[in-house]
């Protein structure tokens, strides 16, 4: 029965089953399937009938030798071959995919779980191969996509007739209907020494810095030498920027794309799936080749993790409205040019996953240059440097070298991480771009989105809310308190939330100073109205604390339903993000609370002294 198997499977595949005597060893199969997912299924489906029947432990091994065994499928994924003898052969196999890790920092590995395709079969065998081996790339968010599509995953890379003015048996497009087939792991260093020397010989000066693994941030740039403080780095020449000025390797698509007038972010990010899509054709592969194959972003969070995970912060809403906004931008391009060109931008190339992993790619990393008008770009090299809240250094363009440098406000030794800033962002906007929480009190900048609204009760309501509209805002409003206090406009905001009809005339004024378009040039003050406007803001801080130690009272037992190890270790991760950033944003509404409560009761004192001596005053005279 043994060799009748491994004789079938032989000549149906290709592949070379070996089955050892019993007591000796494991199953192994060799040799890459050159058939499609539907006899794959098969294959697969006859096979783990034997399996079952036979022994309870069976391993296969690829052709690299990666051990998979079948209790512990559930913790890898099939993905394309990334060996450019089986690329060119069309072939697929299998390869494991460790699953994700948690760095010595706060920033966590964010990997979702890649290797998608539709099997089909009556069978049990094979219901459990296709439950197995499917496993989509990008979350499906329900509440913005009807349908989420997963398209059968071909066998092979396909190859397309593309109309530029390059070479197609050279640049024939890589399809990326399934995981993404470039770029490398978050923390790998496997293409480092190779964009290193392909940047050297590209232009870019000798460098004091090297890419390393380092503890905060998976990889960075570590120093070499000494750097003294004041010292300029870098030196990127602008040959090695991509902005939305670059040359593309199919100058059709790009001047399709600027004659529709596509903004910079999705020109960027559409020129980065199509250089990508050519992987060694491109001049651009040995960059591409080293970022990371899911860049950290909460685009890559489905709908109900960011509903457990996120409930108490305000960053939940803007991190849908970002996803909204990456689907919605990617709708209009298929629906505007890639649907009528489909030679240009096939949609086994541009995608929506593709387009998720672009702009996870220009969230993290693209820069604005000040001394080049603002221009956004991709800095290759300088964007493995990491972010500290401590240092305010960050790059822009150096006329005098030409080039794009920054300039050190420390001194560094060899060995030592070398840093710079990302901006004054708050942990929420570290964790929605970046993907990573710095530690509680280490950020200067931090900040939490109070969420103040207006009461539907109020007599006044349809009249305060026409003024928020006149200016732009809305009935509920999110204003940031940082640890130091918060701004007028929240305060503006409060005053209309409490005033009186009585006070109608002010209305006006008070939107406008609550949206910061006010003209005038003191602060309001509505001393009548005082008491209630603090009273107004605690009560809305209060309310969102509440919020969130109902969170983190819940955070320790909510992942226990979750029977997979894979799983259970990405819900793991992602909890400890929320558990930071709801821990530092609760801190800074404790303090805030701390505040509004000291003033209300000297504000009440006062109020009661100024009553006591009126009264003083009263019987004197009388």
């Amino acid at each position: 029965m043994m060799d009748a198997l491994r004789s079938w499977i032989g000549r149906t595949s290709g592949w070379r089953i070996y089955i050892p005597r019993e007591g000796r060893g494991s199953p192994t199969v060799e040799q890459p399937l050159r058939s499609g997912p539907k006899k794959l299924a098969s294959i697969m489906g006859t096979f783990l009938s034997y399996v079952k029947m036979v022994k309870p432990l069976v391993s296969f091994q690829d052709s690299k030798r990666c051990k998979v065994t079948k209790s512990s499928w559930q913790s890898y994924v099939g993905t394309r071959s990334t060996d450019p003898k089986v690329r060119r052969s069309g072939c697929f196999c299998f390869k494991a995919k460790k699953g994700t890790r948690q760095g010595k920092n706060s920033r966590t590995n964010l990997n979702s779980y890649t290797g998608s395709f539709t099997l089909s079969s009556s069978s049990s065998a094979m219901a459990e191969a296709s439950r197995i081996f499917y496993s989509p790339l990008v979350p499906n968010f329900r509440p913005l996509q009807k349908t989420h599509s997963t398209k059968p995953y071909t066998a092979s890379f396909r190859r397309h007739s593309i109309n530029c003015s390059v070479s197609t048996s050279d640049s024939a497009r890589v399809a990326a209907t399934g995981p993404i087939p470039w770029g490398c792991e978050i923390d790998s260093l496997e293409n480092a020494s190779a964009l290193q020397k392909w940047l050297s010989q590209s232009g870019l000066p000798d460098q004091k810095m090297a890419i390393q693994r380092v503890d905060v941030g998976e990889r960075g740039l570590v120093a070499l030498k000494n750097v003294r403080k004041g010292e300029k780095l870098l030196f990127v020449p602008p040959s090695l920027v991509i902005s939305a000025d670059s040359e593309w390797s199919c100058p059709e698509a790009g001047e399709m794309l600027k004659r529709n007038s596509v903004p910079d972010w999705p020109l960027i990010a559409t020129y980065l799936i199509s250089e990508a899509s050519l992987m060694k054709s491109s001049r651009w592969n040995n960059y591409i080749s080293a970022l990371p194959r899911q860049p950290y972003s909460l685009l890559y969070w489905t709908r109900e993790e960011l509903d457990r995970y996120l409930e108490a912060s305000e960053i939940r809403e803007r991190a849908i409205e970002r996803i909204t906004n990456v689907v919605g931008t990617y709708n209009d391009l298929r629906d505007r040019i890639f649907s009528k060109y489909p030679e240009l931008f096939p949609e086994e190339v541009f995608n929506i996953e593709t387009f998720k992993w672009s702009f996870g790619i220009l969230f993290s990393r693209l820069v604005r240059l000040p001394s080049m008008d603002g221009k956004v770009a991709l800095v290759p090299w300088a964007d493995m440097l990491n972010h500290n809240c401590e240092v305010e250094t960050f790059l822009d363009y150096d006329k005098s070298s030409q080039g794009v440098v920054f300039t050190t406000d420390r001194a560094y030794q060899p060995g030592e991480q070398v840093f710079i800033s990302y901006g004054k962002k708050s942990n929420g906007e570290l964790l929605l771009s970046y993907g990573f929480v710095p530690k509680e009190g280490s950020n200067p900048s931090d900040s939490v989105e109070l969420l103040l609204s207006l009461k539907k009760s109020d007599k006044c309501y349809k009249e305060k809310l026409e003024a928020l509209k006149k200016h732009g805002l809305r009935a509920s409003q999110c204003f940031p308190i940082q640890i130091t206090g918060w701004p007028l406009e929240l305060k503006a905001f409060a005053y209309l939330a409490v005033s009186p009809p009585s006070m109608s005339k002010q209305f006006e004024e008070m939107a406008a100073a609550a949206s910061n378009k006010s003209t005038a040039t003191k602060d309001l003050n509505y001393p009548d109205i005082e008491e209630e406007a603090l009273q107004f803001i605690l009560d809305s801080c209060e309310t969102s604390i509440s919020k969130y130690n109902k969170f983190l009272q819940a955070s320790g037992s909510m992942d226990l339903d979750v029977t997979s190890p894979k799983q259970l270790n990405r819900r793991v991760f992602l909890k400890q993000l929320a558990v930071d950033l709801c821990t530092s944003e609760r801190r800074i509404l404790f303090r805030s609370q701390y505040i509004l409560r000291r003033r209300l009761r000297d504000l009440r004192s006062g109020e009661l002294r100024a009553l006591k001596l009126f009264r003083g005053f009263g019987k004197l005279f009388k």
